[in-house]
């Protein structure tokens, strides 16, 4: 039986997910980069963790502390690949916390060249009527809030070539009303993408976003959609949902020396569903 609270760990996620632990082969597209993941404990967050690693990267992951579990295990195959890892638990939907995460990251990396804001939660909705006030806030917080603290907090760490990543969803272009909360948020990070890209861009640090379409994650069985599950991702042009590991090559591409003239881009990882 799935677990439908949140945060859902990855040993309740059935089946579990592919984060490329046994698949990514990094050549080194990110040696000695140092990286922030939000999030990074499972999901897309893990996959883009073990990559990064695996390309070259120190990171540091963040996390809620209910996570502790999952987070370890991301930071167990970083120190696999042989690089650094930061863990980093705390509630980012206080901007205190989200603040503290990014100076704690940047004084224990010596500094930051990559962040990837992740962090997410969705709930299903029966209808906006129904959709009580503190989980409007719980979910702005996390998805929106959260970016914008902790991209504001990493700017000063941040110089010429670096890369700040936002992890928005097709959602963001194609709203489902029983996800009309988590859209919001995700269409809102699209905006945010341009505007800071503009913003940045003649201090020549790059931002940009991934729209994941369905994607195998924990936060899915989460959601609270027992009669979804069985079907999920079966609509896309591709017959299936996505696995994490499937997104992390988005991820390099955006942080890595590849994609220097890339930047207030959108890129989609939908399994052929049109943005």
């Amino acid at each position: 039986r799935q677990s439908t609270e949140q945060p859902t760990l990855t040993r309740e996620t059935h089946p579990r997910p592919d984060h490329g632990e046994a698949t990514y082969r990094g050549s080194g597209r990110m040696k000695g980069l140092r990286a922030l993941v939000t999030g990074g404990d499972s999901g897309i967050g893990r996959a883009v963790v073990i990559a990064f690693a695996r390309e070259g990267a120190d990171v540091a992951i963040a996390y809620m502390p209910e996570e502790e579990e999952d987070a370890r295990e991301s930071a167990k195959w970083v120190e696999d690949a042989g690089r650094r890892a930061v863990l980093l638990p705390g509630d980012g939907t206080e901007e205190s916390v989200a603040e503290e995460i990014v100076e704690d990251a940047a004084r224990e990396l010596g500094g930051l060249d990559v962040v990837v804001l992740n962090a997410a939660y969705q709930r299903d909705r029966e209808s906006l009527a129904e959709l009580p006030s503190e989980e409007l806030d719980r979910t702005f917080k996390t998805n929106l809030y959260f970016t914008m603290w902790a991209a504001r907090a990493a700017i000063p760490h941040l110089g010429p070539g670096a890369s700040i990543i936002v992890t928005s969803s097709i959602q963001a272009f194609n709203p489902s009303p029983r996800l009309i909360d988590y859209a919001m948020t995700k269409a809102a990070q699209v905006a945010f993408t341009k505007a800071l890209a503009e913003e940045l861009g003649p201090k020549g640090i790059r931002v940009n976003a991934v729209a994941p379409g369905p994607i195998w994650t924990p936060l899915i069985p989460g959601t609270d959609w027992p009669d979804k599950l069985p079907s999920f991702g079966q609509d896309t042009p591709l017959g299936r949902a996505g696995q994490p590991a499937e997104l992390a090559p988005a991820y390099v591409f955006l942080a890595s020396p590849e994609s220097t003239f890339v930047s207030g881009a959108v890129v989609p990882v939908t399994g052929g569903k049109a943005l």
